[in-house]
């Protein structure tokens, strides 16, 4: 498949959501005591501060509940799909041209793993997660999704930590992440999560990585921080910040600090 053209992904994967099913379930739920609540204080027990307290939290987190599930709505792979549209621009800028092994970190359901399959028909992929419950992605729930795009014979998932990946050092030809790093925890300096991942590239490998890169409360100076990588001898690195903003790739009702703000690229040749 051409590079640059959009993978599609089979309408058959369990991909997930950024925007989980429990958390949303759980909204749902608030929503329901809260209506409960104000009829049982307006109606029955006729008091009307608690009553209007309650209504008013009502209508709060009613209004936030159905800006998520818009959100849940555009990021789904088989309906909005902008869940694919950012990997897809990360595959987009990953300078490989497909020969060797890929390490995808934080893999969550697989979805990047398998685009980066699919373009790359030649490729060993490997996808790393640590796989917390909070997002309902397994290890089965990947190689399920393999089996479903076809590409189960060259691609293999496995547990780790993003702060300490058990792989040699220059294992990969190529590294690919998507918003995984600043949800690590075993690391306060997620710039030290990032050095663990180059650490594990060959010398001549591509990398592209998406993080909340463009918060400098997370990495600082990014700028810098691409200096110090060239100056480590990096043959090549680019860095693109805010890329929720380019080409029009999330909408603006997305762009919030709860949900995508402050994103970025780092891209290039080790």
């Amino acid at each position: 498949m051409m590079k640059g053209k959009k993978i599609m992904l089979s309408k058959e994967g369990n991909y997930g959501n950024w925007v989980p099913a429990n958390m949303m379930k759980l909204m749902w739920a608030g929503d329901i005591v809260l209506a409960v609540l104000t009829i049982v204080f307006a109606a029955v027990l006729k008091v009307a501060v608690p009553a209007w307290i309650t209504g008013v939290l009502l209508v709060i987190l009613l209004a936030y509940t159905l800006y998520m599930w818009r959100c849940r709505e555009a990021f789904d792979f088989n309906k909005g799909d902008i869940m694919g549209d950012v990997h897809q621009y990360l595959v987009n800028h990953l300078p490989w041209d497909g020969k060797g092994k890929l390490l995808d970190i934080g893999c969550g359901a697989g979805a990047l793993t398998m685009r980066c399959a699919l373009t790359y028909p030649e490729a060993e992929l490997t996808g790393m997660d640590y796989w917390g419950k909070e997002w309902s992605y397994a290890k089965e729930q990947c190689e399920k999704n393999a089996k479903v795009e076809k590409v189960s014979d060259r691609v293999s998932f496995q547990k780790g930590d993003a702060a300490s990946l058990d792989f040699a050092d220059e294992t990969f030809d190529a590294i690919v992440s998507n918003f995984v790093f600043h949800e690590v925890r075993t690391a306060k300096d997620k710039r030290d999560v990032v050095r663990e991942a180059f650490r594990v590239l060959k010398k001549g490998g591509a990398f592209a990585l998406q993080d909340m890169f463009a918060q400098k409360a997370l990495y600082g100076d990014m700028e810098q921080f691409v200096e110090e990588l060239k100056k480590a001898g990096f043959q090549e690195v680019h860095y693109i910040g805010n890329i929720e903003k380019q080409d029009g790739l999330v909408p603006g009702y997305i762009q919030t600090p709860w949900m995508i703000s402050g994103a970025g690229l780092i891209y290039g040749i080790k």
